[in-house]
């Protein structure tokens, strides 16, 4: 089995529902999201996967639609103010912890049609989640 990585780094903000800790207040990160590819076999030019393929398609929607956003649960108080004040927000179903913004990538990911079978994201230089679904 071969494997590729490629890491994308963006800023995000955020901050956790219903958390008690630090994180409950919005603040903000220098995120890093590594996302692993795997294939049985090569392409024809001998490649899992060029990698400025995935910086072209996952880089360019993680810079358009997560770099210097609120990550935000969409029942998040705080969202009509930010809306009103004109901050640029991206609204999740879940809570924005590492582990759920991981898994938000990986989806994405996967939907684009890459063999991906793990997206981890590093929220702070000690501190990373990963997904990757079971099987």
């Amino acid at each position: 089995m071969y494997r590729v990585t490629r890491e994308i780094h963006f800023c995000y903000g955020h901050r956790l529902l219903n958390y008690d800790g630090k994180c409950k207040h919005l603040h903000g990160h220098n995120g890093r999201a590594v996302i692993t590819l795997e294939a049985p076999q090569l392409d024809s030019l001998g490649m899992v996967m060029d990698f400025s393929r995935l910086k072209q398609v996952i880089g360019a929607w993680i810079d358009e639609t997560l770099d210097h956003k609120m990550l935000l649960h969409r029942d998040d108080p705080a969202l009509a103010s930010l809306r009103q004040l004109g901050e640029p927000v991206y609204l999740m179903d879940a809570n924005p912890t590492a582990e759920n913004i991981a898994r938000l990538i990986f989806d994405y990911t996967a939907s684009r049609g890459f063999p991906v079978v793990e997206v981890k994201l590093w929220e702070t230089e000690n501190c990373f989640a990963t997904y990757a679904p079971q099987g």
